[in-house]
């Protein structure tokens, strides 16, 4: 039987010519993505959801992605070298999940851009690490030609006013062409996940998302950041919060007073899958 994800590349092969954006066009929006992991390629649905709101913007000069799975201060960037190799940071799937490629264009343009983004004592490290799951996972669904640069910024620190005040520096970007995002998951309480059950949704997880969507529809910064003391369903929907907090560096990269939009929702595993775009 076909895997999935070969399904996915033959449905999107005759999609129409992916426009890119131009000087002049609005600033492209800046992105938080569920990401999914592997099992983010034995979902049709999510895949094809993913390439078109990728479809629905212009195509990106470059990308500039915060993952959940790169903790790391100070601040790093990946490797800018094209074909950057791929970091396979799970464990436990089918191998097939580890001989996945994904060749993306030299970003060193966009490496310069974002060290003169930064305040110069920022101590921006240059590494030779690839790309991880929380980068490589969606960016396949939503760009599987792999003709835009990508480079990943590791996240610094977990304080949503510092990951504002960051995403606030990246923001002159996305006047560039290069589509800010960050890639976590809405709810991630792995270790309470009934996996005997995968269509059922905990409390838990219903509860953080649904208040986590009305804040989100209503812009409400400060109750987001407040999420530790504020959220229903806390410690259970983020036992530990690197999934969360890359939410904080695509609203800081964003306009201000700018209102979320979601355009992905639904579960895995019972694990909501909440993305949104904010111009």
């Amino acid at each position: 039987m076909q895997h999935p994800y070969a399904t996915h590349l033959q449905a999107v092969a005759g999609a129409a010519a992916h426009r890119a954006w131009l000087p002049g066009d609005a600033p492209l929006p800046s992105l938080y993505i569920s990401h999914g992991a592997p099992p983010l390629f034995e979902d049709p649905d999510w895949m094809a959801r993913l390439f078109a709101w990728a479809r629905a913007l212009p195509r990106p000069r470059a990308i500039l992605i915060v993952s959940a799975h790169w903790e790391a201060a100070p601040l790093a960037l990946s490797s800018a070298e094209a074909g950057t190799p791929l970091v396979y940071d799970f464990a436990g799937f089918d191998p097939i999940y580890y001989r996945f490629r994904y060749p993306t264009p030299a970003a060193g343009w966009l490496a310069e851009r974002v060290a003169g983004a930064l305040p110069a004592d920022a101590g921006l490290v240059r590494t030779t690490r690839g790309l991880d799951h929380g980068a490589w996972v969606p960016l396949m669904a939503m760009y599987p030609e792999a003709d835009v640069p990508v480079l990943q910024l590791s996240i610094p620190t977990h304080d949503p006013d510092r990951l504002v005040a960051l995403g606030a520096r990246l923001r002159s970007l996305r006047a560039e062409g290069v589509l800010v995002v960050g890639s976590g998951f809405m709810t991630h309480g792995l270790p309470f996940v009934d996996w005997a059950r995968p269509d059922r949704v905990p409390g838990w997880s219903r509860d953080f998302d649904l208040w986590a969507g009305e804040a989100i529809d209503r812009g409400d910064l400060d109750e987001l950041a407040a999420f530790r003391d504020h959220a229903p369903g806390m410690p259970y929907a983020h036992p530990t919060v690197e999934h969360f907090t890359p939410l904080f560096l695509t609203l800081g990269a964003a306009e201000p007073g700018s209102t979320p939009q979601t355009t992905i929702d639904g579960w895995m595993y019972g694990l909501s899958r909440r993305s949104l775009q904010v111009a």
